[in-house]
C-alpha cells in the first residue's frame, strides 16, 4: 500500500492505514452476539440519561424565570446554560459509550452512519428504536418526579417559535444536524485516528461542542431538535397538540441534514466517488 501524503509534503508512512470495509447491509451473525444487544442497551440508557438531565435543565430554567414566581428575569442558567447542558451531556455520554455502541445517542447520527455503510441495517434499526424508547423513558422520569413543573413549563418539547415559518424551522434543523453529523464523521475518521493517536480520546469533545454551538444558534427558532429521539420523547410525554403539529420538522430536517453530511464526507472529502470510478476503470 502506498504512503499517504498530505498538503505540504509531509509523509506518514509509519502510520499507514486501511479503511475498514463497508458494513454489510444485513449481517445475521451479529444477531447472535451479546455485543450487539449490549450496544442496544447502552444506546437506550445513554439516551434516557441525556433526556433526563437536559429536560430537567430546560424546565428548571423556565421555572426560575417565570414572572409569576420570580422577578429576576436574568435568573437561572439561561440559554447558554441550556446549550452547555445538551453539549456537555453528549460529551460525557459519547465518551462513556463510544467503545460499546459507538455512542450515537441520536437517530440522525445512526442514519448518517448507516448511509455511509458504517453500521448494518439491523443495528441501525435497533439503535433508533432503543434511542426513541430511551428518550420517552427519560422524559417519563422527569414527569414522574416533577409532574406539575413538567406540564406547566412545556415538558422540554420542541416547537417552532412564533414568528418563524416552517421553512425557516426546517432549514435550521437541516443545517444544525449537518454540523453535528459532519463533526461525528470528522472526529471518528479512521484516517485521522491512524495518524493522531490522541484523536479517539478527544473525539467526544468536538461532538459535544458541536451540539453546544448548534443549540446557541437554534434554540430561539425551534428549541433545537437535531435529534429525532429527543423531540419524540418530549412530545410523547408532554402530549400537547403544538408539539405534535411540528413533530415532522424534527424528523425530516435531521434526516436530510444527516444524509447531506454523510454524502459530503464520504464522497467529497474522502473522494469516495473518485475512488469508485478509479477502481471500475482498472477492472
Amino acid at each position: 500500500m502506498g504512503k499517504d501524503v498530505e498538503v505540504g509534503g509531509h509523509e506518514y508512512g509509519a502510520k499507514d492505514y486501511q479503511d475498514p470495509p463497508p458494513a454489510d447491509l444485513f449481517d445475521a451473525e451479529e444477531l447472535t452476539k451479546w455485543s450487539f444487544y449490549r450496544a442496544i442497551i447502552a444506546e437506550f440508557i445513554a439516551t434516557l440519561l441525556f433526556l433526563y438531565v437536559t429536560v430537567l435543565t430546560v424546565i428548571g430554567y423556565k421555572s426560575q424565570t417565570d414572572p409569576a414566581h420570580s422577578s429576576d428575569q436574568c435568573g437561572g442558567v439561561g440559554i447558554l446554560g441550556i446549550a452547555w447542558a445538551f453539549g456537555g451531556m453528549i460529551f460525557v455520554l459519547v465518551y462513556c459509550t463510544a467503545g460499546i455502541s459507538g455512542g450515537h445517542i441520536n437517530p440522525a447520527v445512526t442514519f448518517g452512519l448507516f448511509l455511509a455503510r458504517k453500521v448494518t441495517l439491523p443495528r441501525a434499526f435497533m439503535y433508533i428504536v432503543a434511542q426513541c424508547l430511551g428518550a420517552v423513558c427519560g422524559c417519563g422520569l422527569v414527569k414522574a418526579f416533577q409532574k406539575t413543573y413538567y406540564n406547566t413549563y412545556g415538558g422540554g418539547a420542541n416547537e417552532l417559535a412564533d414568528g418563524y415559518s416552517k421553512g425557516t424551522g426546517l432549514g435550521a434543523e437541516i443545517i444544525g444536524t449537518f454540523v453535528l453529523v459532519y463533526t461525528v464523521f470528522s472526529a471518528t475518521d479512521p484516517k485521522r485516528n491512524a495518524r493522531d493517536s490522541h484523536v479517539p480520546v478527544l473525539a467526544p469533545l468536538p461532538i459535544g461542542f458541536a451540539v453546544f454551538m448548534v443549540h446557541l444558534a437554534t434554540i430561539p427558532i425551534t428549541g433545537t431538535g437535531i435529534n429525532p429521539a429527543r423531540s419524540l420523547g418530549a412530545a410523547v410525554m408532554y402530549g400537547k397538540e403544538k408539539a405534535w403539529d411540528d413533530q415532522w420538522l424534527f424528523w425530516v430536517g435531521p434526516m436530510i441534514g444527516a444524509a447531506i453530511a454523510a454524502f459530503y464526507h464520504q464522497f467529497v472529502l474522502r473522494a469516495g466517488a473518485v475512488k469508485a470510478l478509479g477502481s471500475s476503470r482498472s477492472m
